[in-house]
Order: C-alpha cells, then structure tokens, then sequence
C-alpha cells in the first residue's frame, strides 16, 4: 500500500501538468480583450485531450468506473531518484555482515516491491574492501549478500527471485588503502535483472 502511495504522488505533477489544458472560455477571454482590429485565436486541436482531470480516473491513474488505465508512461519507481528503490547500495561495518539501521528502510521497500512484482528477479552482490585473503572476503561478501536476502525473504519476498553472488575484494568501488575507500568497498549490491 505504502508503494501505491508513494507512485501517486511521484505522477502527482506529470498530471497536474497535464490537466492545464485550454478550454473555449479562454479563446473567448483573449477575443473580448483583444477588440475588433486583432486576429482570431483559433482553438487547439479538438484531439487533444488531458488525462487524468476529469476522465473518470484518480491520483493513481487507475479509473473510478472500473476501467483500466495506461500506466506506461508513469515514472519507473526503480528509477525515480526521489524513491527508495534506487537507493541499491549497502553498506557494512568493517568485517561485519549486520544490516545497519539506516539501510533497514531502503531493503523493506525493496521487499515490497518484489513481493508486489514476482516476476521481478534480483541479484545481490557482496563486496569488501583489501583486507583479508581472498578466501575470507569472498565468504564475508556471501554472508554480506545473504543477509540482505534473508531480511527480503522474511518479508515475503520468493527465493527463487533472488540470486546471491560474492566478488569479495575483486571489484572495488573506490581505489586506495586507507579508511575512506574501504568504508566505500564494504557493500552489497541490488542488481534487477530486467
């Protein structure tokens, strides 16, 4: 329910935007104030029409009167950079596999929005920085990567929507030795296969 609301309120002013078209009593305003001498304005295209004001359909985009609206045109919530969804990056303490809670609500939209979209697959990856042998941070990676689908999982979200993978060090995001690129290397990815 909180995803419906959120996408409302994402197509809110696509809509309101939409909704601001001209009608005749405008053309009849500019002729009155325009006097005798001035050229007619001619009306616009009688196939134009705005949706979503007045059509029979509300915020949502969904009809009161039962019939289905068009949606594809609508902001893509995994991209909408105002959503929680396109906020795909974990991040984790130093050798530590625990979901911190500021990334608790990022991962529950997540959870929503699979479990609303089953036919939407997933893969996590899991990353670390340097430190470690290549054994150790590929096993830190998967238990990174797990525990983001555990908590997906727990919310309803299919297994079999979800792939777990490990890179350990292998593919850093940030170059360097000291804190400031290991902070950025110790993460996982959510990666929607398409």
């Amino acid at each position: 329910m909180k995803f419906l609301a959120k996408a409302a309120f994402a197509i809110l002013p696509a809509l309101l935007l939409l909704g601001c078209g001209t009608s005749g009593e405008v053309k009849d305003e500019l002729e009155g104030e325009a006097g005798q001498g001035s050229e007619q304005v001619t009306d616009m295209d009688s196939s134009t029409s705005t949706q979503g004001v007045g059509d029979g359909s509300d915020l949502t985009g969904e009809r009161m009167d039962g019939g289905a609206e068009d949606m594809s045109a609508a902001v893509d919530p995994l991209n909408d950079p105002n959503s929680l969804l396109s906020k795909r990056v974990i991040y984790f303490d130093f050798d530590k596999s625990d979901i911190q809670d500021e990334f608790r609500d990022i991962i529950n939209a997540h959870a929503e929005y699979l479990a609303i979209n089953q036919g939407v697959n997933i893969t996590i990856e899991g990353h670390t920085d340097e430190r470690g042998t290549r054994e150790y941070n590929i096993a830190l990676g998967e238990r990174r990567a797990n525990a983001i689908k555990r908590m997906l999982t727990l919310q309803g979200v299919s297994a079999s929507q979800i792939r777990v993978i490990s890179y350990g060090e292998e593919r850093p995001a940030a170059l360097g030795h000291g804190e400031n690129a290991w902070a950025l290397n110790r993460r996982a990815i959510l990666d929607y296969l398409r």
